[in-house]
């Protein structure tokens, strides 16, 4: 495999703090848009001061519209970003059953996302279900080509909330070639165990990446009263907790929060600002209704 990301070489996993790693932080404490004014009506645009930013997601179409584009377009839209949408996946499925899935072919993703790219300016992009890691990798390599400076939130989606499974034995260099290109990592605990199964606990796996890129823990699938996720960067940790609900399992719930984060980050929010918000935002989601299909707008009484 030939293709790379920009500025990593390949085999070469790279530390925090060194090389093109270094350009990471400074987002970490400051996220600010970084978008040149357009010189006369030329493409691509962002839009008249005051009007939203661009945020685009990648991901798989799912009928129910509780997870994948559907979902995250919802909840860019609701948390005040345009959402733009790729789709690399069509799948069968709905809330509780998942029967198959046909993958888009490269090509063909690049070609919806090229399109929108010569259009409008993208600084934020949020990747979910993906073919194979390999082909992630050709995307990331692809996606900085057009724009080095973008900002890429990775939902490692490994494992369909009706049973099905991606990515059964995740490469670790790749994983770590892959990492180094992230603004942010987003697994659950059973999927940062599969990432890193070496490690003695999900924590520790989370640490681990973290050497590579930010890490937000989702604590969903532990237990007690409080969901506590943890942001892991080079430096620091940050819990996010909130009430554990009595119904709150949702169909998706992973995708709307790394969409949530992601228009945090357009919205020019730092990384752990982003974090939080988009925490807050998917608790209000979980605690729509009683079924798994969570509610994004809620009619004000």
């Amino acid at each position: 495999m030939n293709e790379q990301p920009h500025g990593t070489p390949l085999g070469r996993p790279l530390p925090y703090g060194k090389g093109e790693l270094a350009d990471k932080q400074r987002w970490l404490t400051s996220v600010h848009t970084r978008l040149p004014t357009p010189a006369g009506a030329g493409p691509p645009q962002r839009g008249p001061v005051g009007l939203r930013p661009y945020a685009l997601t990648i991901a798989g179409f799912d009928p129910s519209a509780g997870a994948g584009v559907l979902a995250d377009v919802k909840t860019l839209e609701a948390n005040g970003v345009y959402g733009l949408g790729a789709c690399t996946a069509l799948t069968v499925q709905n809330d509780v059953a998942f029967e198959r899935v046909s993958w888009v072919a490269l090509d063909d993703v690049q070609d919806q996302i090229g399109l929108l790219l010569a259009r409008f300016q993208v600084e934020v992009v949020k990747i979910g279900l993906i073919e194979s890691l390999p082909l992630l990798w050709k995307l990331i390599g692809w996606l900085k080509a057009q724009n080095p400076a973008v900002l890429i939130v990775w939902d490692p989606v490994l494992r369909a909330t009706a049973g099905y499974e991606f990515h059964p034995q995740p490469d670790r260099a790749l994983l770590q070639r892959i990492c180094a290109e992230l603004a942010l990592i987003t697994p659950n605990q059973p999927e940062v165990r599969r990432l890193w199964p070496a490690a003695s606990s999900a924590m520790a796996a989370a640490g681990a990446l973290s050497a590579y890129c930010p890490v937000l823990l989702k604590g969903g699938h532990a237990s007690g009263d409080l969901a506590t996720d943890v942001l892991l960067t080079h430096d620091a940790r940050h819990k996010l907790t909130a009430p554990r609900l009595p119904h709150g399992e949702k169909h998706g719930s992973g995708c709307v929060l790394s969409a949530a984060i992601a228009a945090q980050l357009a919205l020019g929010h730092p990384l752990a600002e982003a974090c939080r918000l988009g925490k807050a935002y998917t608790t209000q989601v979980l605690a729509s209704n009683d079924t798994l299909l969570g509610y994004h707008y809620q009619k004000q009484s």
